[in-house]
């Protein structure tokens, strides 16, 4: 644990490169046709007629599908009214809904013959904005009554709790809708052979996308086999497998040869699902001493114009709406609507960022009503050490936490009190370009559905090496290098006599996949537990050849041998003892669950400066403290905790999905979605910290989303911070120069 290993997968990704899911040239693929969507230019309408005669008679074309072929497909379950087609049929929702699809021999005749495929339809009233949504004039499904898709609120004491606080703020703000933009944009290719089906796809969980193919064709999931090569980013947004992977496996079943799908750029800005989307207004309050007493969240979830994974989202922020703070009174509502968009669904945190967003903001805007210090506010209303384990108004049991101590360490490495005395300095000087100081404390939860685990098995082969089969599904987070470590620390076999395998449903028949950040607390543990029952096994294996009772072996983990002890002369290897294994293997198959989650926290200090004349912010320095108990290897924690804070950053700077009144996206390439890069961004400054869990044998919480969740409201609290001396109370996100500008500017003349 501990050890800064370089990552074992960088020289192939370096040199030859990876192998994504259009490189594929697999003999299954040989002779592969190509699959084009026709995508809805409509953000709603209905579907008055489908003519497919002029594609169907250009050269090249194999098949031209719409969702009127769709009949030998399984119906949705209980005639639910909001259920997704794989291809729209009477209706379509939002720009870019797949309409039809058109298979061709080679890749860029689809387009054009995508072109001539003719869909006559009669315009609706599109439902864009969250109010109109709720007021449901225009109804998305007519059948459900409501555009309202779930809706929850807690049981609590309402205005009650307020009428005693000293102090009360009240304020909307918006967590904007933004868009995953993976390097690898979504990807599939599907053969059938023998009645079975073998399916390529960018994905993060091999076996999601298994059941999702085999319940979207209505086939049984051990007729499916998912293959999952390089995949370049997630981020949640390749969760299972979308309706358009199913729908190329059905295009391979109906044309009965094998094809393949890549979208692109502009087809992932508006096919694949966008994250956040929330509307937010909280209400805070407490006492001039600057204790907090009562907190509510009442929340809308933008689901876009199909459910998919809203109402989770929405969910898990109610769940997590006190974020590290003890408050005595919490209440929290939510409701779920459909409007004409891009289905909103998982996004590097999914729902736990918009939790921290909203209290992070609520309690900077608590002091400032106060005439407080933000991090005194936060010190005062942490959930205190000795209170672990702590069950949260939202039901949470938070498994570990030192907030106080986190705060402490990330602003005595900012140097807080210097860098308030600069702004100080500035503010008196008049100076155009003003310095703002951001805090954010966050807590969130790791190690998703905890209950259903993840599974390892573990091969030592008669040479010595060994196989690693892990149901976790890398894409990025070195997990060849991670389980290579964890097993090297239990044999003591070389690293590069390892060899790490995922991502494929025949050899691994179980297994979960990568989200939620689970994978070391609970992939990893799996590996750790495999190790130690193969090394159990070796011994009583050793112990027979040897001659020996088992409690007088050891086991020289720096040369991988076990000897008798007092006798250095004789020993077994690993390939010698895998031999006296057998027929049955030195092998051990784990499947590790766990009763809860686990909650990391951090606390994260960004500094920005503000052009008070232009609006133009600039992140100059970001500081965090990112607490998820022992690394295991601080060069994959930091790579993750960069990445997230850099996607926490950039929804904060300059990230968003943008709509016009009929629906047509306007951020649709990425001319128009600003996709933030290393110019943006400053060199990040990681505090350690780390404080173990109970719940698993490594102590590990999980890193991959902590970064995003932690920089956001730091950022943001940071560029209101830099100009509330002028009179602005907050600006939302993206904070760019012209709402930077503005805000400036309405806090001047009131206007």
């Amino acid at each position: 644990m501990g050890t800064r290993v370089v990552r074992v997968e960088d020289p192939r990704l370096l040199t030859t490169g990876g192998t994504y899911t259009d490189d594929l040239r697999e003999p299954e693929l040989t002779g592969a046709a190509y699959v084009t969507f026709v995508r809805s230019p409509y953000a709603h309408a209905r579907i008055t007629g489908v003519d497919v005669s002029a594609a169907r008679g250009v050269p090249g074309v194999v098949e031209v599908l719409t969702g009127q072929d769709t009949d030998d497909l399984p119906a949705p379950a209980d005639g639910n009214p909001t259920a997704e087609p794989m291809l729209a049929k009477d209706a379509v929702r939002y720009v870019g809904e797949p309409v039809a699809l058109v298979v061709t021999d080679g890749r860029y005749q689809g387009e054009d013959a995508a072109d001539l495929v003719t869909v006559e339809y009669e315009p609706l009233p599109p439902v864009v904005d969250l109010e109109d949504a709720l007021r449901g004039e225009t109804l998305l499904f007519p059948e459900s009554g409501s555009n309202v898709l779930a809706a929850a609120q807690d049981e609590g004491a309402g205005d009650d709790a307020f009428a005693a606080c000293e102090v009360v703020v009240e304020h909307t703000i918006v967590n904007q809708r933004v868009a995953p933009v993976p390097l690898e944009t979504r990807a599939a290719a599907a053969a059938w052979a023998h009645d079975r089906l073998t399916v390529w796809v960018s994905t993060q969980n091999a076996h999601w996308a298994r059941d999702a193919v085999a319940g979207g064709l209505g086939i049984d999931p051990s007729a499916v086999r998912v293959i999952t090569p390089d995949v370049g980013g997630g981020f949640g947004a390749k969760i299972g497998a979308d309706r358009e992977g199913v729908a190329v496996a059905w295009a391979a079943k109906r044309t009965g040869r094998p094809v393949r799908w890549v979208e692109t750029r502009s087809e992932n800005l508006v096919g694949m699902t966008h994250g956040r989307g929330q509307r937010q207004t909280f209400k805070i309050g407490g006492t001039r001493d600057g204790r907090i007493t009562a907190y509510r969240l009442d929340l809308v979830q933008d689901a876009g114009a199909y459910p998919r994974m809203a109402t989770l989202l929405a969910t898990l922020t109610k769940s997590m709406a006190s974020g590290v703070y003890d408050i005595p009174h919490v209440e929290a509502y939510f409701q779920v609507a459909a409007t004409n968009t891009t289905p909103v669904a998982a996004y590097r945190g999914a729902g736990r960022p918009e939790a921290t967003a909203a209290i992070e903001r609520a309690v900077d805007m608590f002091a400032a009503e106060i005439g407080m210090d933000p991090r005194e506010v936060r010190r005062r209303n942490f959930i205190a050490p000795d209170k672990f384990p702590h069950t949260t108004p939202g039901g949470m049991e938070y498994d570990t936490g030192e907030y106080a101590a986190a705060l402490d360490r990330v602003l005595a490495a900012a140097g807080y009190d210097e860098l308030r005395a600069e702004q100080a300095r500035r503010r008196e000087a008049g100076d155009p370009v003003q310095l703002g100081i951001g805090l954010s404390a966050y807590v969130e939860i790791t190690g998703g559905v905890p209950e259903i685990g993840e599974t390892a098995r573990l091969v030592v082969h008669d040479d010595g090496t060994v196989t690693v089969l892990t149901g976790s599904s890398p894409h990025g987070q070195g997990h060849a290098t991670a389980w290579a470590m964890l097993v090297h620390d239990e044999l003591g076999i070389p690293m590069d006599k390892i060899t790490v395998r995922h991502g494929d449903t025949d050899a691994i028949p179980v297994g979960i996949g990568t989200f939620g950040s689970r994978s070391l607390q609970l992939g990893g543990t799996a590996v750790h537990q495999a190790a130690l029952e193969v090394k159990e096994r070796a011994k009583e294996l050793a112990a027979d050849e040897l001659e020996a009772d088992k409690a007088d072996l050891e086991f020289d983990t720096a040369d991988g041998l076990w000897r008798v002890r007092g006798t250095p002369d004789i020993g077994l290897d690993w390939g010698r003892l895998a031999q006296l294994a057998g027929s049955d293997g030195l092998a051990a198959d784990v499947h590790f669950t766990s009763d809860k989650s686990t909650f990391p926290f951090g606390a994260h200090v960004a500094v920005v400066e503000v052009d008070a004349e232009t609006g133009k912010v600039r992140l100059v320095r970001h500081v965090t403290v990112d607490d998820a108990g022992p690394v295991l290897n601080p060069v994959l924690a930091e790579g993750q905790r960069q990445g997230g804070i850099a996607q926490g950053a950039a929804q904060a700077l300059l990230e968003e999905v943008l709509y016009d009144a009929q629906g047509n996206p306007v951020t649709s390439t990425l001319v128009d979605y600003p996709f933030i890069t290393a110019t943006e961004l400053p060199s990040f400054e990681l505090v350690d910290m780390a404080t173990p869990t109970p719940l698993n044998p490594l102590g590990v919480k999980g890193i991959g989303e902590a970064g995003t969740i932690g920089a956001t409201p730091a950022v943001q609290n940071a560029v209101v911070d830099a100009v509330s001396h002028l009179g602005v109370r907050h600006i939302d996100m993206p904070t760019t120069p012209e709402r930077v500008w503005t805000a400036i500017n309405e806090a001047r003349t009131g206007q």
